[in-house]
């Protein structure tokens, strides 16, 4: 169907994609990605989910409805913002259709069926990104109006978008435009907004005295949504409303934090919240705001809500319901204790003592739903215990309140903290089988006195007041040393963390007594012990210490020669959990393998073989059903380092590579997984790319080319960046047999088509830089006119700074390898002094506004020197002088710039490098490459540049003297560097 969808139509498709047979769906899901490409679709589509308020929407039935209305979302937040960088999919939404959703939208989510009311908001929020408050100034109003609803369900629609909306004002920098934004909402917004929560209050207060459960939910949903859009719009600033008005909103807060109603709470529920430990977890979030903005109006409140929230801490249970509501208030009770301005409120020891007593040591120990999620779900449990972790755990937020303690009362935490610490391992040592939690508990307690501060890089400052090596000594190394995994796992996995945690403070010989007690830990049956032993390994082997030199550089402190005595047992241990298939895939265990190939390097060259199958072994299995896109990052990454430890050396090997690796990538690429083709691509690149110099493609290569230049492939987003690299790499290494074989006219015709969106002009111009660097100049010389005014016209249609970057990045090299006259030949053919136009109206503005950077820097320079010393026409009149003037500014500040550093750019990877995976395209960093320098003979181009300015000032002397002088009156700052330049060559 190449058409647009009649309503029928779209309907028969819509339930089509929701087919038990994957081609029918497929097959769908492709009529409905072409129908989406034609204006008047996105309006046919909202017309088909306004039906499911009627008739036809019973006719029609909820689950396509449902589909519709995701269907429509995502349209929205693919086509919306016409000015993406990233495209828009061809989707055209035409102004009157905008118009039209925009005037319907609300009301249609106001009216639907919750499923795709949900829907509807989402959409209504996407279109507010992009279009309010300036081109959508009805919208506010049109939410506002519906406060006043008696439907619940549309009074929470409502302020679910509303709050969806506002969250953009959290989290991001302060600007002019966005405190515009605020000031609009919030003039608009704060009245109602206070109207509501008391009036939503005084229904609570009936519907409580009435026992009418089923009118109280809503409601307190509707409050909670109040308090996060209350959130929102504090985050900047507190606005001139809300503290006029602080007294009647404290004043509900306070009630609420107080509030007890057993009809809204389940006691035989374990796990899922009540509402009023919702409410109540959000009204503690906008105290904390307050409380950490130290915002002078609140601090009158402070202490009756650090009563009533140091009682709703005394309340909560240990059930999973109550985590939120107990981390959120141990995190606003630690900003209080953590500041000087509040110190009066904590400083008697008996208000220190009953904190750790009452608050730390409860919420620090292993809980039975702990132990449940430690042995039935371990990922969970990993999630919220592991240093460097984002989840928030009881655990993590009690350490994080003994660490504020410490900022304020170090002697006072630390003497309490020692004392339970030192009770606590007494009733472990009675009897260790019973009492193990307790010793748990102490290790976390130490944990939590012990660190000043800290970084993802381990810790850098600690209690000068505790001893951690001691404890080491005393209660770590034991557990460490029990190689009997079925005995108190939970402790062991404290122990190994709390080892790793101090990893900084190890010396060299530390980690190299502790590296076989960690590598027999990878024995473990249990997963958290193993994850933790595998984790531990991988910090040591990124630690780093002082080189030694006084220069205050840093080196890896466990390097591949202090590890390669372990290396046999490691891999052992490493492979045995990722053989393993009764384990879910382990993130953690397969960046450990990749960290152990980097480290060892050269010592890895004669196992590759080994390491290849079982990294083979790994990919064929998760292939079938991709689950952990970390664990799957891990796994290339492993691959691409023994491509690089062995061909990097041994180019002769890359044949050997290509018959380990085509089998499984091919089944990769047969079976379409969409998640690992470009990770595929970008290691065929590699091996292609450390092919000896001549020695062609080869068959497999030759063989795959073809398929590469079919537009299918190039049409799923995640394949384009790593496709582009591999394009390349045939390009560098086949030139000849690409020209010879006819292919050259399907590359150009994938430039063509990869330049026309904005998604993919990034890679557009990379495989033209290197169709154009590699393919010799005879066999494509003929096409740059046809080139050139396909990047023209693009230019026309946009002329956005990215697109400006690459085009005259481009225009630099082709100067470079082709000459100035060559391109303004190409440009005064198409228009007379089209030239001139280019470089005073597009590329030396560009350069001025967005300067270039390190490599293009450096290419740049080249063109600047070519045009300004080859070009003598450019002399020949007024326009092309002053062109010529700002020309030479513009490579002077180039020069001048602390930013032009090409000559830093480095085949070396940091060893320490943080590597993950990322949703849109996760390029390999073992299987990167520097820059391509498509002008490695010049090796100074500030001395060239320098040198044919001598020679042009020598061959137009009086031309070229007027405008310098002309220059140095004009921008004398910038003559001056020049003349500094010259007088260094």
């Amino acid at each position: 169907m190449t058409q647009q969808l009649t309503i029928e139509q779209l309907q028969t498709v819509l339930s089509q994609t929701l087919s038990p047979d994957a081609q029918t769906r497929k097959t769908a899901e492709g009529h409905l990605t072409a129908a989406q490409k034609f204006p008047g679709h996105p309006l046919s589509v909202l017309q088909l989910m306004a039906s499911a308020n009627g008739n036809a929407g019973a006719a029609v039935g909820l689950t396509v409805l449902q589909s519709a209305a995701v269907h429509f979302k995502n349209i929205v937040k693919k086509g919306w913002d016409a000015e993406n960088e990233d495209g828009t999919d061809g989707i055209t939404i035409t102004d009157h259709d905008r118009n039209l959703i925009k005037s319907h939208l609300v009301e249609l989510m106001c009216t639907a069926p919750p499923q795709i009311q949900a829907q509807c908001s989402e959409a209504i929020s996407l279109i507010a990104a992009v279009d309010f408050p300036k081109k959508w100034d009805n919208l506010l109003p049109e939410l506002i109006q519906k406060f006043n609803s008696p439907d619940p369900n549309i009074v929470n629609g409502v302020l679910a978008t509303a709050n969806s909306i506002f969250k953009r004002f959290r989290y991001i920098n302060r600007s002019e435009e966005l405190y515009a934004d605020i000031l609009y909402v919030l003039e608009r917004i704060q009245a109602p907004l206070l109207t509501l929560f008391k009036t939503t209050g005084q229904a609570v207060d009936a519907y409580t005295t009435a026992n009418d459960k089923q009118k109280l939910v809503p409601l307190f949903q509707s409050l909670r949504y109040m308090c996060r859009i209350f959130y929102s719009l504090n985050w900047q600033d507190l606005p001139e409303y809300f503290e006029d008005h602080m007294q009647e909103w404290m004043t509900e807060f306070s009630k609420y934090l107080s509030y007890k109603n057993p009809l809204l709470e389940d006691p035989d529920e374990e796990i899922e919240p009540s509402p009023i430990d919702r409410l109540q977890a959000a009204i503690v979030d906008n105290l904390f705001l307050y409380a950490d903005k130290d915002e002078e109006p609140f601090i009158p409140f402070l202490p009756n809500f650090t009563t009533l929230v140091w009682n709703l801490l005394l309340g909560v249970t240990t059930h999973s319901k109550h985590d939120i509501l107990a981390t959120t208030c141990i995190k606003f009770l630690s900003s209080l204790v953590g500041k000087p301005m509040h110190k009066s409120l904590f400083q008697d020891e008996s208000t220190l003592k009953q904190i750790i007593t009452n608050i730390v040591i409860p919420n620090l120990k292993i809980r039975e739903a702990d132990e449940e999620r430690f042995e039935d779900d371990p990922q969970e449990f990993i999630m919220g215990d592991m240093e460097g972790s984002d989840s928030e755990s009881r655990r993590k937020r009690s350490g994080d309140l003994l660490k504020a303690m410490c900022r304020q009362f170090e002697a006072q935490t630390t003497s309490i903290c020692s004392e339970h610490i030192a009770a606590m391992l007494v009733e472990f040592s009675i009897n260790p089988s019973d009492n193990w939690i307790a010793k748990d508990a102490a290790i976390h307690l130490m944990l939590g006195i012990s660190i000043r501060a800290e970084s993802n890089q381990g810790v850098s400052s600690i209690n000068d007041k505790v001893n951690i090596m001691e404890f080491f000594s005393a209660n770590i190394l034991t557990e460490l040393q029990d190689l009997n995994h079925s005995i108190r796992p939970m402790v062991k996995a404290a122990a190994i963390k709390y080892a790793s945690t101090f990893r900084n403070q190890f010396t060299k010989e530390h980690i190299a007594a502790l590296m076989p007690l960690l590598i027999s830990h990878l024995n473990s049956p249990n997963v958290v012990v193993h994850t933790y032993s595998a984790s531990a390994v991988e910090k040591f082997l990124v630690c780093k210490e002082d080189d030694g030199t006084g220069a205050g550089r840093k080196r890896i402190k466990f390097n591949g020669q202090d590890l390669k005595p372990f290396l046999e047992p490691l891999f052992t241990g490493l492979f045995a959990v990722v053989d393993n298939t009764d384990w879910n895939e382990n993130e953690y265990v397969m960046k450990c393998v990749m960290r152990t190939l980097n480290s060892a390097r050269e010592e890895i060259i004669n196992i590759t073989h080994v390491v290849l199958q079982k990294l083979t072994a790994a990919l064929f299995h998760v292939a079938k059903n991709p689950r952990n896109p970390q664990y799957n990052h891990y796994l290339f990454e492993c691959i691409a380092i023994l491509v690089k430890s062995v061909c990097a050396k041994s180019p002769e090997h890359t044949g050997t590579f290509e018959q380990l690796l085509f089998p499984p990538f091919q089944d990769v690429l047969q079976l379409d997984v969409a998640e690992f083709t470009p990770y595929v691509f970008q290691i065929l690149a590699q091996l292609l790319e450390y092919k000896s110099d001549g020695s062609g493609l080869g068959e497999s290569y030759g063989a795959l080319l073809p398929p590469l230049l079919s537009p299918g492939v190039w049409e799923r987003k995640g394949n384009i960046p790593a496709l582009t690299r591999l394009l390349q790499a045939y390009v560098k290494q086949g030139s000849a047999e690409i020209v010879s074989g006819g292919k050259l006219i399907g590359m150009l015709g994938i430039f063509q088509k990869l330049v026309a969106s904005k998604a993919s002009e990034t890679s557009s111009f990379d495989l033209l830089k290197a169709i154009t660097q590699y393919i010799p100049a005879e066999s494509i010389q003929a096409m740059f006119k046809e080139i050139f005014r396909i990047l023209l016209m693009r230019l026309q249609q946009g002329k956005t700074t990215r697109y400006v970057r690459l085009m005259t990045g481009y225009l630099a090299q082709f100067i470079g390898q082709f000459g100035s006259e060559t391109l303004f030949s190409i440009f005064n053919e198409m228009q007379p002094n089209l030239h001139i136009m280019i470089l005073g109206q597009v590329w030396i503005p560009r350069l001025a506004t967005d300067p270039p950077v390190r490599m293009e820097a450096k290419t740049q320079v080249i063109a600047m020197t070519k045009i300004l010393c080859e070009t003598p026409s450019l002399l020949n009149d007024s326009v092309g002088q002053q062109i010529w003037l700002e020309a030479l500014k513009a490579v002077t500040k180039i020069l001048s710039s602390e930013e032009s550093h090409w000559g830093t750019t480095s085949d070396e990877v940091d060893q320490d490098a943080e590597i993950s995976y990322d949703p849109t395209f996760s390029r390999l960093h073992f299987a990167s490459r520097p820059p391509l320098d498509p002008f490695s003979g010049i090796q100074n181009p500030a001395k060239t540049f320098v040198t044919s300015l001598g020679q042009a000032r020598a061959s137009n002397a009086a031309v070229v003297q007027s405008l310098m002088q002309q220059g140095q009156q004009s921008d004398p700052k910038t003559f001056t560097t020049l003349d500094h330049l010259m007088s260094k060559f």
